[in-house]
C-alpha cells in the first residue's frame, strides 16, 4: 500500500517571482490524484518540491513522519527511495538499451545480482507491455514506448509514491488513452500513491480519485474528483470543463475589463460527470469509490446525465453485482 503525503503551507519563489504560496493538501495513501493548472503555474515545480529536489521557502512536506523540507540529507536520501518518477519525455539514456535504462536504478541503489535484476526488469517491462523491446535504443522506438520504458524504470525499486510529470505530453489521443488505462491498471496492482501532472482534461475527468487546481499562485481547490467536477468555483469550473467564460485567460488571469464584459454572460451548463476509468479486469481499485458516492454523501446533485455508460442515455448505469447475479458461485 502507498503512503500518505501531507503538504502544509508550502510556498516557493524564484527571486522576486512567487510561484505559489500557502499550498496545503493531503495525497491519500494508495489513491490516484491529478494536479492541473494553466501553463506556468508551477505544477512541475510542485513535483520537485515533493521529492526534495527544490527546497520550499516556507512550509512542510510530511512523508512517513519525516518533513523533507527540513530533514537531513541522509534522511532525504532514504525518503527518496519511496519515490518513482516518470519524466515528461521518459528521460532515457540515449546510449543505453531499454533494458539497461530500466535496470539502472537497481544497479545504482541495490546489491542485487544480475540474475535478480533481469527478473525484476523483465517483470516491469511485462507490466508496461514492452517485452521484446528490451534490446532497443530509445531512438529506435516511439514516444509512447519511451514513456512506458520510463514508467518501468520508475517502478523497479517498488516505490510507495509515483509521480507522473505530464505522461500524456506529445502523445496522440489513442496513446493517451492507453497510458491512462496503464496508469489505472498499475495502481490496482501495486496500490502506490500516484500524483499526475497533466493538461489533459479527459485524463483529469476520468482517471483520478482526487483533483487539484493551481491557479494565480495558489491552490484553488483540492479534493475528490466528483467534488471538483460538480464545483461552481469559477476557475475550477472553467478549467475542468474547457470553457472560455471565467477568470482564466490567454495570459493566465483575465484583467478587469475582460471580466466586466463577462458579467452578464450565461455560463454553459456543467457537463455530466463521466464514469471513472476501471482497471482492465473491470474490478474497482481498493481505493475507488462507487459512482456518485461523494455527491450522495454531501447532498450534491450532479449534472444531468452523470455516471452513465452513455451520457446520452436516459437510463442510469447498472453496476454489476457478482453476489446478486450469482457470479460468486
Amino acid at each position: 500500500m502507498g503512503v500518505e503525503v501531507r503538504v502544509e503551507g508550502l510556498t516557493k519563489s524564484f527571486g522576486k517571482q512567487t510561484i505559489w504560496r500557502d499550498v496545503s493538501l493531503t495525497l491519500p495513501a494508495g489513491e490516484i490524484s491529478v494536479m492541473l493548472g494553466p501553463s506556468g503555474t508551477g505544477k512541475s515545480v510542485f513535483l520537485k518540491a515533493l521529492i526534495g529536489l527544490l527546497k520550499p521557502d516556507e512550509g512542510h512536506v510530511f512523508i512517513e513522519g519525516t518533513d523533507i523540507a527540513t530533514c537531513s540529507e541522509r534522511d532525504l536520501y532514504e525518503i527518496r527511495k519511496l519515490f518513482g518518477v516518470l519524466f515528461q519525455d521518459g528521460a532515457m539514456f540515449g546510449s543505453m538499451t531499454l533494458f539497461d535504462n530500466v535496470a539502472f536504478p537497481l544497479r545504482e541503489h541495490t546489491r542485487k545480482s544480475e540474475t535478480e535484476i533481469r527478473e525484476i526488469v523483465m517483470e516491469k517491462m511485462t507490466m508496461v507491455g514492452l517485452v521484446g523491446a528490451e534490446g532497443k535504443l530509445p531512438a529506435e522506438i516511439s514516444g509512447g514506448m519511451r514513456k512506458r520504458a520510463g514508467l518501468a524504470r520508475a517502478l523497479v525499486l517498488e516505490p510507495e509514491i509515483v509521480l507522473f510529470d505530464e505522461p500524456d505530453s506529445g502523445l496522440d489521443p489513442v496513446r493517451t488513452a492507453f497510458i491512462n488505462q496503464l496508469i489505472v491498471d498499475l495502481n490496482a496492482q501495486i496500490e502506490a500513491t500516484f500524483l499526475i501532472v497533466t493538461h489533459d482534461i479527459n485524463t483529469a475527468r476520468t482517471v483520478p480519485d482526487n483533483i487539484g487546481l493551481l491557479f494565480h499562485r495558489h491552490l484553488a481547490m483540492f479534493g475528490p474528483r466528483e467534488m471538483l467536477l460538480s464545483s461552481e468555483e469559477p476557475a475550477v469550473r472553467q478549467f475542468l470543463n474547457a470553457q472560455t467564460v471565467g477568470p482564466i485567460g490567454m495570459s493566465e488571469e483575465k484583467d478587469a475589463d475582460e471580466l466586466a464584459l463577462e458579467d452578464h454572460s450565461t455560463l454553459p451548463a456543467l457537463p455530466p460527470i463521466p464514469l471513472q476509468l476501471l482497471p482492465t479486469d473491470g474490478r474497482p481499485r481498493p481505493t475507488q469509490a462507487p459512482p456518485g458516492a461523494w455527491c450522495a454523501a454531501n447532498g450534491v446533485t450532479p449534472p444531468p446525465g452523470s455516471f452513465l455508460d452513455d451520457p446520452l442515455s436516459p437510463h442510469p448505469l447498472r453496476v454489476h453485482d457478482p453476489v446478486s447475479s450469482g457470479g460468486a458461485a
